[in-house]
C-alpha cells in the first residue's frame, strides 16, 4: 500500500469513523459503532421548525410529527460506503482513507417514500427523484448542499424509507436527525442525511455528487459509470488477539470458530468460502438464517489452526453469480473495491 497519508486525509479520518471489525459479532450494529461519513459539517437542525418539502405535481410540506403519523415500517439494512477499501489501492486515491470498516447494519424505522410520492403526484416524463440535505459545503470548486438523485423506478420501490429512527431511537445528529433517506441495497452516498427537500425531475440530475463524484472512471476526462448497488463482500471477525500496531492476529492452536458477515446489494448471498492460505484453497462456510433481504448474513467456519503463519480470507457469492475478486480493480475514486479481505494470523503451539 502506498505511504504518505496527508494532513487533509488525517482530518477526514479523524472526523469520520469505521466500524471495528470485531463488531461484526453483532447482527445489528450498535449506533456508536456503525460507520459514519459526513461530507461537510453535522448541521444543527431544530426539529420544531424543520419541514420536508416535496416538489411534484402538488407541493407538500410535512413536519416531523406529520411524518411520524404516517404508516410506519422498520427494516434491517446493511449500509456500506462506496469508498470502503480504497486505502488499500496502489496508487491510493486521495480521499477518506477507508480500510475495510466502512459498513454497518441498523434497524431503520420510518415511513415508506412511495405513498408520499404518489400523494404528491410523480406525473408523466419524470426520470429521477432528487433528494437534498441540510448540510452544505464546497466541493469541486462550488458551494453546494449534498444532493443525490435516484431513478424514479428505484425511488418507487416499496422498501425505500424516510427514516426517523435508528435502532429503536430517534436518529442521532451524526446520522441525519431528524430525517434521512434509506435505500436498501445501494451504497451509502445514496442515503441522504438531514433530508429537507424531495423534487421530481424530468431531466437527469447534473449536480457534483451525481455527475462527477461517485462514478467509476480511470482518468479525469472520462464520464465514468455511476455507482449504485453494493457489490458482494464478506468480512470475518478477526480471531484471537491483536498485536497493537500491526493488528496481526495471535491465535492458539486447535479448533477455532471463525465467523463473519456477508452481503450484496445485487442479490441475496448464496454462499461464503473461507481460506487459511491466502486464497490458494477454499472451503465452504455455514450460512446463518437471513435477517431480512437487506441485511448482512452471518456465517461460520471451523478452522483447525496449526502452528505457523497463515492468511485468513473469506469471499461471498450472491444468487446472481457475482463473486468477490481476489485482487482489487483500481479506479480514480477508489470505489467499489470488494476484493477479498486478508487477515494475517500467527498460530502459537
Amino acid at each position: 500500500m502506498a505511504e504518505g497519508i496527508s494532513l487533509e486525509e488525517l482530518q477526514l479520518a479523524a472526523r469520520n469513523h469505521g466500524m471495528p471489525l470485531e463488531a461484526l459479532r453483532y447482527p445489528v450494529t450498535p449506533v456508536g459503532l456503525h460507520y459514519l461519513l459526513t461530507h461537510y459539517d453535522v448541521p444543527e437542525v431544530d426539529a420544531a421548525s424543520w419541514s420536508l418539502g416535496v416538489h411534484a405535481e402538488r407541493e407538500l410540506s410535512l413536519g416531523l410529527d406529520e411524518l411520524r403519523a404516517r404508516p410506519r415500517v422498520e427494516l434491517t439494512v446493511t449500509m456500506e460506503c462506496a469508498g470502503n477499501g480504497r486505502a488499500r489501492l496502489d496508487p491510493r486515491p486521495v480521499s477518506q482513507p477507508w480500510l475495510l470498516e466502512a459498513v454497518g447494519t441498523a434497524r431503520w424505522a420510518g415511513t415508506p417514500l412511495r405513498p408520499l410520492l404518489e400523494e404528491a403526484g410523480v406525473g408523466e416524463g419524470v426520470v429521477e427523484i432528487l433528494f437534498t440535505g441540510v448540510d452544505r459545503g464546497a466541493e469541486g470548486g462550488d458551494e453546494q448542499a449534498f444532493q443525490r438523485a435516484l431513478p424514479v423506478e428505484e425511488a418507487l420501490r416499496d422498501e425505500v424509507l424516510l427514516a426517523y429512527e435508528m435502532n429503536g431511537a430517534p436518529l442521532p445528529p451524526q446520522h441525519g436527525f431528524p430525517l434521512r433517506l434509506v435505500v436498501p441495497g445501494w451504497y451509502g452516498m445514496t442515503n441522504v442525511k438531514w433530508l429537507t427537500e424531495i423534487e421530481v425531475l424530468r431531466e437527469p440530475f447534473s449536480g457534483y455528487q451525481q455527475s462527477w463524484s461517485y462514478r467509476i472512471r480511470q482518468h479525469e476526462d472520462e464520464e465514468g459509470e455511476p455507482l449504485s448497488r453494493m457489490l458482494p463482500r464478506s468480512l470475518l471477525v478477526p480471531p484471537g488477539i491483536p498485536e497493537f500496531l500491526t493488528r496481526e492476529r495471535l491465535v492458539p492452536a486447535g479448533e477455532i470458530l471463525v465467523q463473519g458477515r456477508a452481503w450484496s446489494g445485487l442479490a441475496p448471498v448464496a454462499s461464503v468460502e473461507v481460506s487459511a492460505d491466502g486464497g490458494s484453497s477454499w472451503a465452504p462456510a455455514e450460512l446463518e438464517t437471513e435477517d431480512g433481504p437487506w441485511a448482512w448474513r452471518g456465517w461460520s467456519f471451523r478452522w483447525q489452526a496449526e502452528p505457523g503463519s497463515w492468511v485468513l480470507c473469506s469471499r461471498a457469492r450472491d444468487e446472481a453469480g457475482n463473486e468477490q475478486p481476489l485482487e482489487p480493480a483500481w479506479n480514480l475514486g477508489g470505489y467499489a473495491n470488494n476484493s477479498v479481505q486478508r487477515v494475517p494470523a500467527t498460530v502459537t503451539g
